[in-house]
């Protein structure tokens, strides 16, 4: 039985309303993730039900002929294939198979095995263009392939053969011509659809390096209120957003747009989709001002898109982007945060590693000036010039000790040494600062042998001991006294540098917590050792100062037990 233009017809009819449906499926996420040819596992099983559907819905809309069923199910079948790969391909055109089997007739067997072959021999098409999108004209060759090798299989299986004949000759012309053509229009949506990603990504791109150029000479002094006030600024006066904000792991640190009658920086506690961010350290949308989760009865804000700023791997802020109505952040809105949110982390770590080299530098240059220090190298060779006749082997043991505190400040402050090294350098120095004071300057030791190992940074605890002397027992007559501890608490090793002297008051204290840039300021080799020690080793640990006036001080600090050689942690 030939075939008729009537059925050709028929079949292009119910081939459109295919290409409409892939238009439509090209605009799903699932779709979104395939066209950058990174779906898991659970989306390539999404994607063998939704083209298994489609196979079985064209199976639907065949068009009965002699017994059998003139169809465009190998569209579906195929396309899974030349989109997912052989697996997805073949398990779709399986299901589609079997489906087709189950409503019966002479060809049904055939049309199961050819609806699976096609599926198959799709996804060989894809293994040769893997990441690559597939040109039309190859998918176009490939249904004429499928769809010739589904008429050999009906020839080959379908019984009587003489029935099976009519109907190749009746379906053979219209299949071959409309499927593969319905095939080629699938594919032809989905390479649009990577095109217009691509473009989307591209302008995204351009306009995050714009931006990004812009804020680095902000982000690169690291996240302060100062650099997110001006980043803030700078991404709403350049984009039409509602309102921008940044946060750290606690506060809002800027906020510019709408909101900012209730969005005060430092004041303000953070919305519950920030906080969901800042502790997955995942990029979340919020489509409603319900899931913005802000507690202000007036806020304007609708809709916003939160994304981490990292550093490494540890979250330290977000970066939100704001628009007044809900439901209104779009992929472009996604694009655009993402980007900004990974050129914004690398500039925080590269200022944080710019932090940290000044630090070591200055450590570096604090250490020079301890060799040098007129004052310090004075007062010991006067103490060993009044010892030499009277007392010399105490003085010449003072010039083994100074030049064994020498030697170990010719080490480079960024490398790390074990603790019992550290401590015999802070060893020598005492014993010359105790020649100079005699009884006035009392020295004790409490070591955790455990301890000695523990790696440390060069020139941690010498500063914090000649602080202990200068401005705690100078002042007092009397002199006084120093202990030394070292302690295991759980993964972590805290070593304790404690005096009796003067105490600090609150504001001498927070002194030491904030960066200062005069070399003759008290508090900046306090300073300096809590952020090198929070660099090394992490937020976690570093120095912590408990003092009372007139009481004394004690100085902490903590650092992990790591197993690691020298020089590794920087």
């Amino acid at each position: 039985m030939p075939f008729s233009s009537s059925l050709l017809v028929t079949m292009f009819e119910w081939m459109s309303v295919i290409a409409t449906t892939a238009f439509i499926l090209s605009q799903t996420k699932v779709f979104q993730r395939l066209i950058k040819y990174r779906t898991n596992y659970g989306d390539k099983l999404k994607l063998i039900l939704l083209f298994a559907l489609l196979a079985i819905f064209s199976t639907y809309t065949g068009i009965p002929v002699h017994d059998a069923l003139a169809n465009s199910r190998v569209i579906g079948a195929m396309t899974a294939g030349l989109l997912g790969g052989p697996a997805v391909g073949g398990a779709a055109g399986l299901i589609a198979g079997i489906h087709r089997y189950c409503l019966g007739g002479f060809s049904a067997f055939a049309c199961a095995i050819s609806t699976t072959a096609e599926g198959i021999l799709g996804g060989l098409f894809r293994l040769y263009y893997r990441e690559r999108p597939i040109p039309w004209p190859v998918a176009l060759a490939a249904g004429v392939c499928g769809e010739t090798l589904q008429m050999l299989i009906i020839l080959a299986v379908a019984r009587p053969f003489q029935d099976a004949w009519g109907l190749i000759q009746a379906i053979a012309v219209p299949m071959i011509t409309v499927n593969p053509a319905g095939i080629a229009i699938f594919i032809v949506i989905v390479n649009n659809a990577i095109e217009q990603h691509s473009r989307i990504g591209a302008v995204q791109a351009q306009k995050a390096l714009h931006i990004s150029t812009q804020t680095l000479p902000y982000l690169r002094q690291g996240l302060t209120p100062y650099s997110a006030e001006n980043t803030a600024a700078i991404i709403h006066g350049l984009n039409e957003y509602a309102a921008v904000s940044i946060t750290d792991q606690q506060t809002i640190l800027a906020h510019i747009g709408a909101g900012s009658d209730h969005h005060i920086p430092r004041t303000s506690p953070l919305t519950l989709a920030t906080k969901e961010v800042l502790k997955t350290g995942l990029i979340q949308t919020a489509a409603t001002k319900r899931e913005i989760g802000c507690n202000h009865p007036g806020c304007t804000l609708g809709s916003a898109v939160i994304v981490p700023l990292k550093h490494g791997q540890q979250v330290i802020g977000a970066l939100k982007l704001y628009h007044t109505a809900e439901r209104c952040i779009s992929p472009l809105d996604m694009e655009l945060a993402s980007g900004l949110a990974h050129l914004f982390s690398t500039q925080l770590e590269l200022a944080e590693i710019d932090r940290q080299s000044q630090l070591a530098a200055h450590a570096e240059m604090r250490a020079l000036q301890a060799q040098i220090n007129p004052h310090f190298l004075f007062n010991t060779l006067n103490t060993i010039s009044s010892l030499i006749r009277t007392r010399p082997e105490t003085a010449r043991d003072i010039i083994i000790k100074l030049s064994t505190f020498f030697r170990h400040s010719m080490q480079k402050s960024s490398h790390t040494i074990p603790l019992s090294d550290e401590l015999t350098q802070v060893n020598a120095y005492l014993s010359i600062e105790q020649a100079r004071f005699g009884d006035k300057l009392a020295v004790t030791y409490n070591i955790d042998p455990r301890t000695e190992t523990v790696l440390i940074p060069p020139f941690t605890i010498q500063p914090l001991v000649e602080n202990a002397i200068k401005h705690g027992l100078q002042p007092k007559e009397s002199g006084g006294a120093i202990s030394i501890t070292s302690r295991l608490e759980g993964a972590d090793a805290v070593i304790s540098i404690a005096d009796d002297g003067v105490g600090m008051d609150p504001a001498e204290q927070e002194l030491a917590e904030q960066p200062r840039h005069d070399a003759a300021h008290t508090g900046i080799g306090l300073y300096n050792v809590r952020e090198r020690l929070k660099g090394i080793f992490g937020k976690n640990y570093g120095l912590t100062i408990d003092s009372t006036p007139g009481a004394g001080s004690t100085m902490h600090i903590r650092i992990p037990l790591l197993a690691k050689k020298e020089g590794d942690l920087h």
